[in-house]
């Protein structure tokens, strides 16, 4: 298949937030796109689907935004589904240490001095000023320190705060992680206040939030979503690309033609053997109880019910993250490499006791769970893997890389991905 001549044409390799982030951008501003997608479905590894088991929608995985992603806001303004989106009015984070029974609410103050710190009822419990101050260090973070480098492992506050906090965003164990992207993540949240902080909810799932809204204004605006089609080869030619092979056509390139390559670091080297990528990796594993009712939110925290809230931070157990959505409990178990390869059932056991102790349910008639293990969820977020992170413009004239592991700056978040495909879309140059 030949592009009609005459016309740019832009083909996007991925329908992850990545592609369709790119997607959408350009299809604002007037340009003629073709998306291809090897799954039967959009939103890689952030996709919503009815499980038979449970017979419920539940997302692949969960993902914890805020107020201070501002690319996943700008992307869902341009496409008219702010509202997926629901945060409380101010910045709170419940927690809860299954190994003790204490609870607490982290809740930082407006503006950039954390005053919370100096009070006892806010500090976490068993932490003092200095627990805080330790953390000035990462503020000095070579590029080839790592977290466990620069910050007291034996103070209260890693168990409590840091080492959490590290998991969550890095998706890597501590004492592989990098300093510097951990410092980058509190400069984007933390250090502005909490009005950067407020943690964002997809009332009804991450597809019909992020995915089905973009679909629909694509589709409004005449682009091609081309379902089942896995890349096989990019056909080159000097320092171009000139034709794309999927298993039932090729298509072929005009001279003003573009490529997107909007895959994860494993599929686009395959597809560009000279490619430096960060290939080393990390799991997450998430597992979804569906329980005989919805329960009522009973975790109350330090301060009071945090309705608005429905997610509590664990520590203490296997799980990292309890979410609630109706009678649907998700957890989230992230740096989860040695935890992936034991059998689902032994997962779904150990986060099951989790679900019970946490919500105090009666631990002994386990309900139907499904497991979901992403063995590579995002790349191992080291200093060596973020000297391999590439620029969205490649050796190649017609072709830009997007995805959450390019350099954005950022780790392996929801947030990396639109931005990297708002990068790629203001890379390319069109007429």
């Amino acid at each position: 298949m030949t592009a009609d001549r005459g016309t740019p044409h832009v083909h996007i390799i991925g329908a992850g937030l990545a592609g369709l982030s790119a997607a959408v951008r350009l299809a604002e501003r007037g340009h003629s796109i073709a998306l291809y997608e090897a799954a039967a479905q959009a939103g890689g590894r952030c996709r919503s689907f009815h499980d038979a088991k449970l017979d419920r929608l539940i997302d692949n995985g969960n993902h914890l935004m805020m107020t201070a992603n501002t690319a996943i806001l700008a992307y869902l303004d341009l496409i008219g589904a702010r509202g997926g989106l629901t945060h409380p009015q101010a910045a709170v984070f419940p927690f809860l240490d299954l190994a003790n029974g204490r609870s607490w609410n982290l809740r930082p103050n407006r503006g950039p001095i954390p005053w919370w710190v100096l009070d006892p009822k806010r500090r976490i419990p068993g932490t003092g000023v200095l627990s805080y101050l330790k953390g000035l260090r990462l503020a000095f973070a070579g590029s080839e320190d790592r977290v466990t480098d620069c910050l007291d492992t034996q103070d209260p506050l890693w168990r409590c705060f840091w080492e959490p906090l590290v998991i969550a965003a890095l998706n890597t164990p501590a004492n592989e992680a990098s300093a510097r992207l951990l410092r980058h993540v509190l400069a984007e949240t933390f250090a502005k206040g909490e009005g950067a902080c407020r943690p964002l909810v997809a009332r009804h799932g991450l597809g019909p939030a992020l995915v089905d809204p973009a679909l629909a204004f694509l589709q409004d605006r005449g682009v091609a979503i081309r379902f089942n089609q896995r890349l096989r080869r990019l056909d080159t030619t000097g320092r171009r690309i000139t034709a794309l092979d999927f298993p039932n056509q090729a298509v072929e390139l005009q001279e003003q033609d573009w490529v997107i390559l909007a895959l994860p670091p494993q599929a686009a080297q395959a597809l560009l053997p000279n490619l430096a990528a960060p290939l080393d990796h990390h799991a997450i594993v998430n597992a979804h109880i569906r329980l005989p009712k919805a329960p009522d939110w009973p975790f109350a925290g330090a301060e009071g019910p945090v309705p608005e809230v429905p997610f509590l931070g664990l520590i203490g157990g296997t799980a990292d993250w309890l979410f609630l959505r109706d009678d649907v409990v998700s957890l989230t178990v992230s740096a989860a490499s040695r935890l992936a390869e034991r059998p689902n059932d032994e997962i779904a056991a150990a986060l099951w006791s989790d679900t019970a102790r946490a919500l105090g349910l009666d631990a002994g008639d386990q309900p139907p769970i499904r497991v979901i293990n992403e063995k590579r969820a995002t790349f191992a977020q080291t200093p060596a893997a973020l000297r391999l992170r590439p620029a969205p413009r490649s050796a190649w004239d017609n072709l830009l890389l997007a995805g959450d592991w390019t350099d954005t700056g950022l780790p392996a978040t929801i947030e990396s991905a639109v931005r990297s495909g708002e990068a790629a879309a203001k890379a390319l140059t069109l007429p």
